[in-house]
């Protein structure tokens, strides 16, 4: 294996052996530099663009070139006449200087090849040509593969170390609020241009005076013949397994013209290919933001959606299918309107074993070993219609509504050595609609009034059933807490339930006024509200062989088993922020003052409690360079739980998990500091991020735990204890020809305190995580990517140590052979040592063939093989505050899939 590994990274080093370094520097004729200047040498033999580099500020360019090779060599500069002239390389390395003459018409400007990278302000444009060399065939197939750009492990774009939240297709939304579709869709050969939008602002009459430094966006822009007709794919094909038949059909068709799209992507399949998880459309948020979210007020409605066993990419047989929709119309130049429907349905077979060990061993806690079969069935849909009106520069008004509803449902089979065997039956249909309302007015050059506002209505009902085995005539593990429950012991089965509602109505509205006092500093007053109301009915019942239902009295928790609660939170605020820019930095101070007021209504008795709070916020950034900053953050923050935590009869999580809750829970104050850094250079291809962050928590609420058996009961407190969370993340990447060379470091600690059995004891965590890794992106030879995650996860939880060690070698080849085959596989090799001798590991490896007989061709066929090991279950280790485990799920066996794909 390391001859193997050696051997490889010898055939990676050789063309780097053959080039020679060309370097100079680029000035105008007042011998002044030019920064970002274009140089590019095109190989004469080959007529192909074979290096290229952008200028530093000193007006510096580094470029690698082949030995004994003739160029022709460009340089360009807006403004300035481009300078051409034949380069011809020996064996030693080339310093030169060039002078670039001023232009006086513009259109003489001829350039036979478009950069690979152009910079223009704050927009980043890849030529995605320059990038590809044949094998790719969707959208994020070529992202990877661009400098400063990376799909993080959730399948997000991240670019410069930050998250894209917005992705455009010639400038018009694409489901807006996701990248997934765009990224795992859209068809890579239809992809002209790559634009990145730093510093992205959606209102261009906030450019100015509102911190956008943190967004960033994508668009990407289509190939000359791709607007005003249809374009797309079809993909169809069928295979078999051990288990069942297996098929995949996946249309996915665009269309667009300068004033509307519409795209649809659909799939049907049962071959585990995902393209939105049930996660994934929980989290879509259509873009929607909370107008309150920069004012230091954090409230939680909760999250009362089931808890699968599984995610849909690891189980014994998935089956899913997705239908989507997006278009955009402009009917006048002030008038667009947009939106998306998404339905997903999926149903799942899967089974996880695991082996729990709970902390504090001499509290008496047993170990547990589990064996979990699930039936998973989830419905899911979303709506989301915008319209944005805008009839001169000085007036915008936007709307957007968005309705989501799902029908899921899980039947699982749990066997515990401690419990025994127990049936349970989860079902839920939620249901929320959310509306924003957004003006944006400006009064004059120097005042600008923005009017943001939310309404969202949520009603949940989620249904809990367990079955559990009763021996009447002994003692078995359940048979205390279905004393304390009130539960009738004398049947054979314990058959509980328990039905819950929550309904949630919330309004969120703020009103901005910014101040333009001249060319550096503003000033931002803003007056905001947040209304929220929550209602929350639970009770628990019993079935009986007779059909009777039996509505339990427990002897815990002074008797209260049903919930009836009504709970309304208020802040009221006013915001001062004041931005100054004096040289290198950018400053803004301020703070929000918070009339709080909370109350809610149980039992005929009410809880009420109404404060003042000043929270300060604080930001500066430093600009070093063009794409060189560091910004440092700083704020406080109030939040307030949900309804579920405040109600204070039983409620039912699972048969082993039981809480109740307390009326007089205050909120937490938390205290979070960041620094971000980000160096993003194209002179020498080296892009640098950095991220640190820590919070200081203050009366978190915390539950106070007891266990019977493994059986636990819970209720909250505001914890006097602060606890804490670090984080250091940091990305270098390094490109040295065709070879991009990228090293991860990421760093975690928490400190949380936790009470269990009425003892307090602190659990401490940490994980480090490294994860070098190498690509190439050659044109024509294959193209390999390696990379090595070493992670090392220690947890003190009082009376018990823990230590991970995860070694996760992967490795992806990919080569278009004879400019009609295509061959990708890809593999990974997980290794966990458990830190006691023990260790377990698991392996996964896919590959493709596919042929299609040009580039240009409308049919592709393609072999897909998926598990070729044969792996049965995946391993996972982890630790939280109340134990550690160790899990093993099992995953589909080892099948194959014949396909056709029809290009439009």
């Amino acid at each position: 294996m390391r001859n193997r590994l050696f051997l490889l990274l010898v055939l990676i080093a050789f063309p780097l052996c053959s080039q020679i370094k060309f370097e100079g520097a680029v000035k105008d004729s007042l011998n002044n530099p030019l920064e970002l200047a274009n140089v590019i040498a095109i190989n004469q033999g080959s007529g192909a663009l074979e290096s290229y580099g952008i200028t530093s500020e000193e007006g510096r360019f580094v470029l690698e070139l082949k030995k004994n090779t003739t160029y022709d060599l460009q340089i360009s500069y807006v403004g300035m006449v481009t300078y051409k002239e034949a380069l011809t390389t020996s064996e030693d390395d080339i310093i030169k200087d060039f002078v670039l003459q001023p232009e006086n018409q513009l259109d003489e400007v001829e350039l036979v090849y478009e950069m690979p990278v152009t910079i223009k302000g704050d927009t980043v444009v890849y030529n995605a040509d320059s990038f590809k060399n044949g094998t790719e065939r969707k959208l994020e197939d070529v992202l990877e593969k661009l400098p400063g750009v990376e799909i993080n492990e959730d399948g997000q774009v991240e670019v410069e170390g930050k998250v894209v939240n917005k992705l455009m297709v010639n400038g018009k939304d694409f489901f807006d609020g996701d990248t997934k579709l765009a990224t795992k869709n859209i068809p890579s050969k239809a992809v002209d241009k790559i634009e990145v939008l730093r510093n992205y602002a959606e209102v261009g009459q906030l450019r100015a005076v509102a911190n956008n430094q943190d967004n960033v966006a994508l668009n990407i822009k289509l190939k000359e013949g791709k607007e005003n007709f249809w374009f797309g794919d079809v993909t169809a094909g069928a295979g078999a397994s051990p288990t069942n038949e297996l098929y995949i059909l996946q249309p996915k068709l665009f269309y667009y013209s300068p004033k509307y799209s519409l795209n649809f992507i659909g799939d049907l399949n049962n071959t585990g290919e995902v393209a939105l998880t049930r996660r994934d459309i929980r989290n879509f948020g259509g873009g929607f933001r909370s107008p309150s979210r920069n004012s230091g007020t954090d409230i939680n409605l909760g999250d009362n959606s089931l808890n699968f066993l599984t995610t849909q990419a690891n189980a014994l047989e998935i089956e899913n299918k997705l239908a989507t929709g997006n278009f955009s119309y402009s009917p006048t130049e002030a008038l667009d309107l947009s939106g998306f429907v998404i339905y997903n349905s999926s149903r799942i077979i899967s089974r996880q074993t695991s082996f729990i060990q709970y902390t504090n061993q001499e509290l008496g806690i047993p170990d547990e070993a589990t064996d979990q079969s699930s039936r998973e069935r989830s419905n899911q849909a979303l709506l989301k219609l915008s319209a944005s009106f805008q009839p001169n520069v000085n007036n915008q008004l936007d709307y957007d509504v968005l309705a989501r509803v799902s029908n899921d449902r899980q039947n699982q089979n749990v066997f515990s050595s401690v419990i025994g065997n127990t049936v349970q039956e989860e079902a839920v249909t939620p249901f929320s609609f959310s509306q924003n309302l957004n003006y944006y007015h400006t009064l004059d050059e120097n005042n600008i009034f923005a009017l943001e506002a939310q309404h969202l209505v949520r009603d949940e009902d989620p249904f809990y059933n367990a079955i559990l085995i009763n021996d009447p005539t002994g003692m078995d593990a359940f048979d205390n807490t279905a004393d304390a429950l009130g539960l009738d012991n004398t049947l054979n089965v314990y058959d509980i339930g328990q039905n819950r509602r929550i309904q949630s109505n919330q309004l969120d509205a703020k009103l901005d006024y910014y101040n333009i006092l001249n060319a550096k500093s503003n000033l931002n007053i803003t007056l905001g509200a947040i209304f929220s109301r929550q209602n929350f009915n639970s009770d628990i019942f019993q079935f009986l062989d007779n059909d009777e239902i039996l509505e339990p009295t427990p002897t815990i928790n002074n008797g209260l088993a049903q919930n009836d609660t009504e709970y309304t939170f208020s802040d009221i605020y006013l915001g001062l922020r004041y931005r100054v820019k004096t040289g290198k930095f950018t400053i803004t101070p301020g703070f929000s003052v918070h009339a709080y007021g909370n109350k809610n209504v149980q039992f005929n008795e009410v809880f009420e409690d109404n404060f003042f709070r000043i929270l300060p916020d604080f930001e500066t950034r430093i600009q070093f360079k063009k794409s060189e900053q560091l910004t440092f953050q700083y704020n406080m923050r109030n939040q307030f739980t949900d309804v579920t935590r405040i109600a204070e009869g039983l409620v039912l999580n699972n048969f082993n998990s039981i809480q109740f809750g307390e009326s007089e829970l205050q909120n937490a104050l938390s205290h979070n500091l960041s620094l971000f850094y980000s160096s993003f250079n194209l002179f020498n291809y080296t892009n640098v991020f950095a991220r640190a962050a820590y919070a200081n928590n203050i009366d978190q609420i915390r539950g106070l735990t007891n266990f019977e058996n493994v059986i636990r009961t819970s209720t909250f407190f505001n914890s006097p204890f602060a606890d804490e969370t670090a984080s250091l993340f940091g990305r270098v990447q390094r490109t040295f020809g065709k070879v991009r060379a990228s090293f991860n470091g990421r760093f975690n600690y928490s400190k949380i305190n936790q009470f269990i059995q009425g003892q307090q004891s602190l659990n401490e965590g940490f994980t480090q995580t490294y994860t070098p890794g190498l690509r190439t992106n050659f044109k024509v030879a294959p193209n390999v990517s390696l990379s090595y995650r070493y992670s090392v996860t220690n947890n003190n939880q009082g009376g018990r140590e823990t230590k991970f060690v995860t070694n996760a070698p992967t490795f992806e080849f990919d080569a278009y052979i004879w400019k009609s085959v295509t061959f990708r596989t890809d593999y990974s090799y997980t290794n966990q040592d458990l830190g006691n001798g023990n260790s377990q590991s698991f392996q996964n490896w896919d590959a493709t063939l596919s042929y299609r007989k040009d580039k240009d061709a409308k049919w592709e066929y393609e072999l897909k093989a998926t598990n070729i090991l044969n792996i049965d279950a995946q391993v996972r280790n982890n630790a939280n505050n109340l134990s550690v485990f160790t899990s093993e799920t099992f995953i589909q066996p080892r099948f194959v899939t014949f396909r056709f794909v029809y290009t439009l």
